[in-house]
């Protein structure tokens, strides 16, 4: 099985990155790939639990759920604390991670896309 690591760059809402990002891993998830996402920079907010978006509008965190049923979810530890994340709850699934693992996953991937 061939293994994918995205790592997305922004915010939830207002630039689509991040939710082309997850459009990505759920649509590899299908292909029968091991998807690992790294929430890095603004993309820790993706993490946040109790997001809540008008009628009809796109869920990031809906969109995590779903990833994390079958793939990893990291958000960068020193990115949290910057933005003052760090004692907020994170959804189900998405783990405080490190620069460290990271690496790790990027060293053990067969591709790495960056959003």
């Amino acid at each position: 099985m061939q293994t994918i690591t995205l790592i997305l760059n922004d915010a939830p809402y207002g630039s689509e990155r991040s939710y082309n990002g997850l459009r990505t891993a759920i649509a590899l998830q299908k292909e029968n790939t091991q998807v690992n996402v790294f929430l890095i920079a603004d993309s820790a907010y993706c993490a946040l639990k109790d997001q809540t978006t008008p009628e009809g509008y796109y869920n990031i965190g809906r969109m995590i759920k779903g990833v994390t049923r079958r793939g990893k979810i990291g958000a960068c530890g020193a990115c949290m604390d910057a933005r003052g994340l760090a004692n907020l709850q994170l959804l189900d699934g998405v783990h405080r991670s490190t620069m460290a693992e990271l690496a790790e996953w990027i060293l053990k991937s067969d591709k790495v896309i960056t959003f």
